[in-house]
């Protein structure tokens, strides 16, 4: 084995546990303590890795997700047994959903005390197998060294996502001999798990002359383009064949917004162009995404003349929702670049790309005629949403990150905020996980606190997790949150208005402000500040970003009248989408031209 010495040397299984995560290159865990995991936590204080003392345990979870977002590295979170580790279970599940790297360390009860019940006990193992990619009950100290490096290797590969190791408090005090496993020993330890990353070569060549034949293509990003770093591998192909793209919520940012083939965002509240130019594709060339619903609307509805090109890494992903014509299991970055090779080999070869002009000039009239669109103010009336977004982006300094709770402010912040940059968005999509935002910003200032870190919330979500503001404060970590407050659960609303008869059931959150949220934030170590009118919005966001020493919470108090739209009512399909009401009756324009009927057909029957 490597790092072996001739005379081993004997340590506890907390102080392998330790130096492991630093062989693993850890340099922030995000935690809080307790008596299972305590002897994990006086190693610590000697170790270069810093620890991030969060407020509760979901907290350490999100951090880390944002920590990883933005960073690409593994974001740790560590906590003891019991209500510890069943804390993490949200986290754990949403990092599951959105494909995020992350190691979660929990403490156990002694081995020889599992199964009876004793204090802070709980099957950890059990209660987080299908929402982790990998967990692990390590039951004696020789174990962990293997056990923490398998949990990184699989967090990492493949298609990233979660891993758990669980950790019996004497396995953590017991003596080992210390020892570091090789990449062979560990490839040996999992003898089913090889992800393939390179993509047939046959179904490569078949998407290239796929994509040059096709008159109505769409390029579909996903999350997975920024998994796999492969962002200018996107743009070269996009370029290359000079189609349209759309990019999906998780993948904000991977295309620029601001290049002229760039859609936005399609799906429930996406834009009608992207939507519609999705729907009347003749191909969709699905890079890194998984037909989420979200996205299709009804599926047999979906985008019914177009064929599919599907790249994963996940294999369990190709035909679980829409059967691909071109499947190709393999990481995006390599793919995307071997397409790119196989198309130019084909044009150079005298292959002619199919003509595209009357597509692109259809999709050009569909972005003139239905943009996204609100209605001001009224004079006196409260702030729109849309509006404080606007001026949030207009004022952002470059290369600021933004992070979302979920609910209206999340699909305002995805359609009027200008992403032109990878990992700038950090936002939980496939779980939709109210509470998110605060912590997790925490976390991406955490791996970038050169720079500004906006959190948008609802006041909603912010009553979840602002207790984290405790930890942004104590911990030198200052982020900025704008807080749009509407009073009530914003979403539940529109579609109590929209679907239940405007029976608004237990969604109104504000009885004569209360709470304050300016005092509230003020209480923990922040500047409040708070926006009532359109000219307080700008000067109050300026002041906010030139406060960077402390974390600032802006509170906009924002129309609850205002819907998200355009919308996709759940169950319907992407034809059927619902407009801005200022959009009189312009769905027909959107919906697919009739066939002409094929006369000759007609005669002969």
């Amino acid at each position: 084995m490597a790092d072996s010495p001739a005379t081993p040397e004997r340590i506890t299984g907390a102080q392998a546990l330790i130096r492991a995560l630093e062989h693993e290159n850890v340099d922030l865990i995000f935690g809080y303590p307790g008596g299972c995991i305590l002897p994990a936590y006086d190693p610590l204080m000697d170790s270069p890795i810093r620890h991030v003392l969060v407020r509760h345990e979901q907290g350490a979870g999100h951090a880390a997700e944002g920590y990883a977002h933005v960073s690409g590295k593994p974001g740790v979170a560590m906590v003891t047994s019991g209500p510890g580790a069943t804390n993490l279970v949200t986290p754990l599940m949403d990092a599951f959903m959105d494909s995020i790297p992350m190691v979660a360390i929990t403490g156990q009860v002694p081995t020889a005390a599992i199964g009876s019940d004793a204090f802070q006990e709980c099957d950890t193992v059990g209660i987080t197998r299908s929402c982790t990619k990998h967990n692990e009950l390590v039951m004696s100290a020789d174990e962990i060294p293997m056990a923490i490096r398998q949990a990184f290797h699989i967090a990492t590969t493949g298609r990233p996502g979660p891993t758990l190791v669980d950790i019996p408090k004497d396995a953590l005090t017991n003596e080992m001999e210390w020892y570091w496993p090789t990449d062979e020993e560990v490839q040996a330890a999992l003898p089913g798990y090889r992800p393939n990353t390179k993509g047939h070569p046959r179904m490569i060549k078949e998407a290239a002359k796929l994509i040059l034949a096709s008159e109505r293509p769409i390029v579909y990003a996903g999350g997975g383009i920024l998994k796999a770093r492969a962002a200018q591998a996107l743009r070269e192909l996009v370029e290359l064949i000079d189609a349209h793209v759309v990019t999906t919520l998780m993948a904000r940012g991977a295309f620029p917004d601001e290049h002229p083939l760039c859609l936005g965002m399609p799906g429930m509240h996406g834009n009608a162009s992207a939507i519609t130019a999705m729907q009347q594709s003749d191909l969709l060339i699905t890079l890194g995404a998984r037909f989420d619903d979200r996205i299709t609307g009804k599926v047999d509805a979906f985008a019914p003349e177009a064929k599919i090109i599907h790249v994963d890494v996940d294999p369990a992903e190709q035909g679980k929702v829409r059967r691909p014509d071109v499947p190709i299991v393999g990481d995006a970055n390599y793919v995307i670049l071997e397409i790119i090779r196989e198309i130019k080999e084909l044009l150079q070869g005298g292959t002619r790309q199919a003509d595209t002009s009357a597509w692109k000039s259809k999709i050009s009239g569909w972005r003139e005629q239905f943009p996204m669109t609100y209605e001001p103010s009224e004079p006196g009336g409260l702030l729109k949403p849309q509006y404080c977004i606007e001026q949030l982006n207009k004022y952002a300094p470059k290369g600021t990150i933004v992070a979302s709770g979920v609910g209206q402010h999340q699909m305002y912040t995805s359609q009027y905020w200008k992403f032109n940059d990878p990992y700038t968005w950090v936002n939980s999509g496939g779980l939709g996980t109210m509470g998110f935002s605060i912590p997790a910003a925490i976390g991406a200032k955490a791996a970038m606190p050169d720079r500004t870190v906006w959190a948008v919330d609802g006041d909603g979500c912010f009553q979840m997790t602002a207790t984290e503001l405790v930890t942004a404060t104590l911990e030198k970590l200052p982020i900025k949150v704008a807080l749009l407050n509407n009073s009530f659960l914003g979403m539940v609303r529109q579609w109590q208005e929209m679907f239940y008869d405007e029976r608004y059931s237990s969604v109104f959150l504000d009885s004569a402000n209360v709470p304050n949220f300016v005092m509230m934030a003020e209480s923990m170590g922040c500047v409040g500040i708070l926006v009532e009118s359109p000219e307080e919005v700008g000067p109050a966001i300026e002041r906010a970003n030139s406060i960077n020493d402390r974390t600032v919470v802006v509170e906009f108090r924002t129309d609850a009248t205002e819907g998200v739209f355009p919308m996709v009512p759940a169950g319907a399909g992407n034809s059927e989408l619902i407009l801005h009401p200022t959009q009189s009756d312009p769905t027909r324009t959107l919906q697919p031209e009739p066939k002409p009927i094929d006369t000759k057909l007609k005669d002969a029957h």
